[in-house]
């Protein structure tokens, strides 16, 4: 195990971050605060193409979707001395994943979340185990056409066996940490039988889902 692994607290130097940033990461000492930062930070439309930038980069450019808001929240929990873990939950073929920073209090599970929507957000730390925290997402994750689309969600990815370099600190896109999140072992949430049997969210539903906190430009 290296010496990253073993680090209970991140320290500046070892992440790479500008002092200011570093600084305000360090004043999030509660994972609601981290949150409410994670939210105020305008979604990522990515009107140029897909991305996924690094913590140093969604701190610089102010944009962020789920996976980039994930990793900001995950550091700034590894700041405050809570392991920085990943958790994905993977759907249908013609949905997109989405991913969430862990966190413990006593035995209990909660997650922090990116979402421009209003329901794949924060959940408080009340779940018994992981299988609990991803059905809390079950009945909100659909697709435009109110589709009920979760269908698995993977272990904790611990980021310190990352180097900070490919996902706090460098300005290249972090694509090899998603692909080490998406291509570890899933376990399924529903059978193939009661996947077939899903109903639809309902009109009125669907028609709230068109809420979102930053509508994409003009």
């Amino acid at each position: 195990m290296s010496p990253r692994t073993r680090c209970r607290k991140a320290r500046r130097e070892e992440l790479g971050l500008r002092p200011a940033d570093y600084a305000a990461l360090t004043r999030l000492r509660t994972p609601a605060r981290i949150q409410a930062f994670v939210g105020a930070i305008p979604a990522n439309h990515e009107p140029d193409g897909e991305t996924l930038h690094s913590v140093h980069r969604v701190l610089r450019l102010r944009v962020a979707h789920c996976m980039e808001g994930a990793l900001v929240a995950a550091c700034a929990l590894w700041i405050q001395g809570e392991p920085p873990l990943l958790l994905h939950l993977d759907c249908a073929v013609g949905d997109h994943p989405h991913v969430v920073a862990l966190f413990r209090r006593g035995r209990a599970w909660g997650a922090i979340s990116k979402s421009n929507g209003a329901w794949l957000r924060f959940r408080e730390p009340v779940y018994r185990n992981l299988r609990e925290l991803a059905m809390s997402y079950f009945h909100e994750f659909f697709d435009h056409r109110g589709h009920k689309t979760l269908r698995s969600y993977g272990r904790p990815f611990d980021l310190r066996t990352i180097d900070a370099a490919q996902w706090v600190s460098g300005d290249a896109p972090c694509w090899d940490v998603h692909d080490r999140l998406a291509r570890g072992a899933h376990r399924p949430l529903l059978t193939a039988a009661q996947a077939r049997a899903l109903s639809r969210r309902d009109a009125f539903e669907r028609a709230s889902a068109r809420l979102v906190e930053y509508p994409p430009p003009a």
